[in-house]
């Protein structure tokens, strides 16, 4: 799946003009906890999240003045930063500029990669640099619930169950210790060992995933130690 595919495509946006106290009734009104900032042209410039609006001084939630020492300690450019996030009324001048975006063509996978990788929670799509769409976690989700699951139903003969599990744990490191795997009518029975309860849980999950499997027999284990005499 591609972003073009899960996108907002009816995207709240604001100017860089605009008020933080606009910004702020446009994120409450249509339940959104990010807005891209959009110029004239229809180019994305910034995006204005809660985070940036978390301390303003209207609300008290500013922080407190720190000791001389604390100013000392930090840059000039950190605190006219915090400065601005507190006091700024103009959007322009607390949005965040460096817009990390997308194409409409983007995988889901590249999509969720930034989003982690970034700590970030939306994406801006952009064909031709003009804004088409959004993509948040929300929308990620939203695919997720609304995929195929595995049909319990589905009939396949052991052989065949037993080939893709294999194929279903080939290339993985954590499933190299995997001696055994036995399928008897749809039970995936595994035998092996195990360096720790996720290599053991991925293992189970890989087999479980598998087409036609009606249940998984856990018969890995630890590696035994031998303590010298």
């Amino acid at each position: 799946m591609q972003a073009s595919d899960i996108m907002t495509t009816d995207v709240v946006s604001v100017r860089p003009d605009a008020t933080v106290f606009e910004a702020a009734t446009l994120l409450t009104r249509h339940h959104v906890s990010g807005i891209p900032v959009v110029d004239d042209s229809g180019a994305v410039v910034g995006i204005l999240s809660e985070g940036d609006l978390l301390h303003r001084v209207e609300t008290g939630t500013g922080k407190p003045q720190r000791s001389w020492l604390g100013e000392f300690l930090h840059s000039t450019r950190k605190l006219a930063s915090e400065y601005l996030k507190e006091n700024a009324v103009k959007v322009r001048d607390l949005m965040t500029s460096n817009v990390i975006y997308v194409s409409p063509q983007a995988e889901l996978s590249e999509i969720a990669d930034l989003l982690e990788r970034h700590h970030i929670k939306r994406v801006p799509v952009l064909d031709q640099g003009k804004l088409v769409g959004i993509v948040s976690r929300a929308n990620l989700i939203r695919a997720l619930a609304s995929a195929a699951q595995p049909d319990p139903a589905a009939v396949a003969s052991d052989e065949a169950i037993q080939r893709e599990v294999l194929h279903a744990l080939d290339g993985h490191r954590w499933a190299m210790a995997t001696e055994n795997v036995v399928v008897k009518e749809g039970i995936v029975h595994l035998w092996g060992t195990v360096n720790s309860e996720e290599e053991r849980k991925a293992i189970l999950v890989a087999a479980g995933r598998v087409a036609g499997v009606k249940g998984v027999e856990d018969h890995l284990g630890y590696p035994v130690v031998f303590s010298p005499m």
